[in-house]
């Protein structure tokens, strides 16, 4: 699937009276093969992630699924990146936590909608920020831990229950982000089934990503 950037800015976020997410605000990418899964990831970061500053939360089932995202992505000068997972160091995943949170505090502060240029997406400022995590890992709101509040929740794979995406919403996601679920082949069913059971609409991503970020 080709991703591209919008030269319009996108509009502004918004909520409904009851305080949910705006229609639409959840979308799905379809992927054709298993396969092309991860260099779909890469590409969608490849506009995403160069928006500087932006604070983004992967989301994997499995620690393997985890591994594999975060080879894929360590190479990508644009993105500062950090995972959590189960036997991190507990000081270490405060620290992941404390300064992604500091980011999405930048972010909501001085949003800058322009991407930087080319020469200036290896500066630590200009990064965007993101955030690998397990369902296990994920910010543990019952023992005091604040939500992560991304702008941007991308599910690179689809939760299997109404509980399990209502949980990344809630933990990761901020007020007026936006969530982005990869989906390939028979995961449709799953997609329908979450979008019944969550009265949620899950339209399908514009190929100019802009139009959402």
């Amino acid at each position: 699937m080709a991703i591209t950037e919008a030269t319009e800015a996108a509009s502004p976020p918004s909520l409904s009276p009851s305080g949910h997410f705006s229609q639409p605000r959840h979308f799905y990418v379809a992927v054709d093969r298993i396969h092309f899964k991860m260099e779909t990831l890469v590409d969608l970061l490849g506009v995403a992630g160069r928006r500087p500053g932006l604070p983004m939360v992967v989301c994997c089932s499995s620690r393997d699924e985890l591994d594999a995202v975060c080879a894929a992505v360590s190479n990508l000068p644009y993105v500062s990146l950090s995972c959590l997972y189960s036997d991190l160091a507990e000081s270490e995943r405060i620290l992941i936590l404390e300064t992604f949170r500091e980011a999405t505090t930048k972010w909501n502060q001085n949003v800058t909608p322009q991407l930087a240029d080319d020469r200036d997406m290896g500066k630590q400022e200009n990064k965007s920020h993101m955030v690998v995590v397990t369902d296990v890992c994920l910010p543990l709101l019952a023992y005091g831990e604040s939500p992560m509040s991304a702008r941007v929740l991308i599910n690179y794979e689809l939760p299997i229950n109404k509980e399990a995406y209502m949980r990344r919403m809630v933990t990761c996601l901020a007020a007026d982000g936006i969530v982005i679920n990869m989906v390939v082949g028979g995961e449709v069913i799953t997609l329908k089934s979450l979008e019944e059971n969550t009265n949620l609409v899950i339209a399908e991503m514009p190929i100019n990503i802009s139009e959402i970020l």
